[in-house]
């Protein structure tokens, strides 16, 4: 029964954390079945997000640091939005004043509910990581996943590459999170995995309430091919490193930063690298 509680209460606290996520389907689904007044849909969603994320900093379920995380992931998928649209990857075919070059401005927003989930998860869970490798290696791969969704239109697709060297980086990384005063952990990778993994199944959802459109799904809705989970795997990473280096550069500045090693003492004090975690 323990165990049941434990996984309700971990379950409580991921929905919590998937709030902006949340209402950007709700959103979604509405705005579909429900004729709006006035303004296209896309327009519509735009101010639902705009508003939603103007709430939760109001009401303290978001700081400003975290504001500020979301609207560089605002920026960061908004980017990417406009070349995939531009290279046809995926269209959003109805009208709204609120679109540049063919995509509207709360698609955007779909990606920085990413990175809320990720900064309310964080909190919530009191999120650890165990042995996370040094910048000279995370930076340059995060960049690397990130540029490889531009680049493998004009050359090769080396995602799985990326994938390999992800698997050696963190391969001794760990996560730790609480759940009602237990401490629990898990390879960070597997993490990776499952975020991604529901992502994916998001991903399902949204298309079906036509967030936007893939070629395939043109004349009746059909699912997401499996293989986007790769996709949104390496997403999910380049997501959690950013995050998770922010958080470090935000530690460092703090009078009161401390680091604890996984085999030593939680007292112990230590240097950001191997063998050393960060909160």
């Amino acid at each position: 029964m323990r165990a049941v509680k434990q996984l309700l209460l971990f379950g409580w606290e991921q929905a919590w954390s998937c709030l902006f996520p949340v209402v950007i389907f709700a959103s979604l689904a509405i705005t579909k079945w429900v004729p709006m007044p006035f303004l296209p849909r896309y327009d519509w969603l735009l101010i639902i997000c705009l508003f939603m994320q103007w709430w939760m900093v109001r009401a303290g379920l978001e700081t400003r640091d975290e504001l500020k995380v979301i609207s560089l992931f605002h920026v960061i998928g908004l980017a990417l939005e406009l070349f995939k649209v531009h290279m046809g990857s995926w269209s959003y075919p109805e009208e709204g004043y609120s679109k540049v070059f063919g995509v509207p401005l709360y698609s955007g927003f779909m990606y920085a509910s990413v990175a809320s989930y990720l900064c309310q998860a964080w909190r919530r869970l009191k999120v650890e990581l165990v042995r996370w490798p040094s910048s000279w290696l995370v930076v340059p791969l995060a960049s690397a996943i990130y540029l490889n969704f531009f680049t493998h239109h004009y050359w090769m697709d080396i995602r799985w590459w990326l994938s390999g060297l992800v698997i050696l980086v963190f391969w001794k990384a760990w996560v730790r999170y609480e759940v009602n005063g237990t401490r629990y952990r898990m390879p960070l990778a597997l993490s990776f995995v499952l975020i991604g993994f529901f992502i994916w199944v998001a991903e399902n959802i949204a298309t079906y309430f036509s967030a936007w459109e893939y070629p395939n799904q043109a004349e009746a809705w059909s699912l997401v091919h499996l293989g986007k989970v790769s996709s949104w795997l390496l997403l999910v990473i380049v997501s959690f490193l950013i995050v998770a280096t922010l958080k470090r550069v935000k530690k460092g500045s703090d009078e009161s930063r401390s680091f604890r090693g996984e085999e030593s003492s939680p007292k112990v004090q230590g240097r950001f690298g191997s063998g050393k975690l960060y909160s």
